[in-house]
């Protein structure tokens, strides 16, 4: 597994390292100060993950999410940044970075960020999970139909179809088809992930 860790603070990319270098999973790290150094190190290496700053100097680092697309559109992307904020969130999310840590997370929880990145899961540091919920419900407004909306509460509810059917005045075929939607349209696979979604968010409403 080929890692790259841009950072313009060499003890950083040095600490990052040398905590990746006593795995027993097999890494290969290389670094990058900037931008520049950053896309020649994925042009030349077949870069599975970079571990990417924001702040690069006087650098944007997400322009190096932007520019590898046609480089290599495989390379997954780790935020490790010492602060992130809702506007960076955002567009990651829009770039498709599969995950985001601060810093001053213990060594353990970065390691174990990179691992569930590279099984392709979505990482979030704990600290942004507010972002996420925030995101995950905006998106959800334009996606859902209203009909579907109105469905999404009264799964959340714990009802089964034939109540919402009944409730609704719709058949229950056709509640069926709504919830199908629904739980493709948030990547679900079954009804009680609706519930806990809703409650952790506290939507309250659409």
């Amino acid at each position: 597994m080929n890692l790259l860790v841009v950072d313009d603070h060499p003890m950083v990319r040095k600490g990052i390292m040398s905590m990746l270098s006593v795995e027993e999973e097999k890494f290969n790290v290389y670094e990058s100060a900037s931008i520049g150094e950053a896309l020649e190190a994925i042009r030349r290496q077949a870069i599975d993950l970079v571990m990417l700053d924001l702040k690069l100097g006087n650098e944007d680092g997400m322009e190096i999410i932007t520019n590898t697309k046609n480089i290599n559109g495989d390379v997954k992307y780790l935020i490790l940044s010492s602060y992130i904020s809702e506007m960076d969130f955002m567009k990651g999310e829009a770039l498709n970075v599969q995950g985001y840590m601060l810093k001053d997370a213990f060594a353990e929880d970065i390691i174990y960020a990179v691992k569930s990145v590279m099984r392709g899961k979505k990482y979030y540091d704990p600290s942004l999970m507010r972002y996420r919920r925030e995101s995950s419900k905006e998106a959800l407004n334009k996606s859902l139909t209203d009909r579907e909306k109105e469905i999404l509460l009264e799964v959340g509810r714990g009802y089964s179809n034939s109540y919402i059917a009944h409730k609704l005045f719709l058949s229950e075929s056709t509640v069926k088809k709504h919830v199908s939607s629904i739980l493709n349209k948030m990547n679900f696979n079954q009804r009680s992930e609706i519930i806990y979604y809703l409650n952790s968010v506290k939507t309250g409403g659409y």
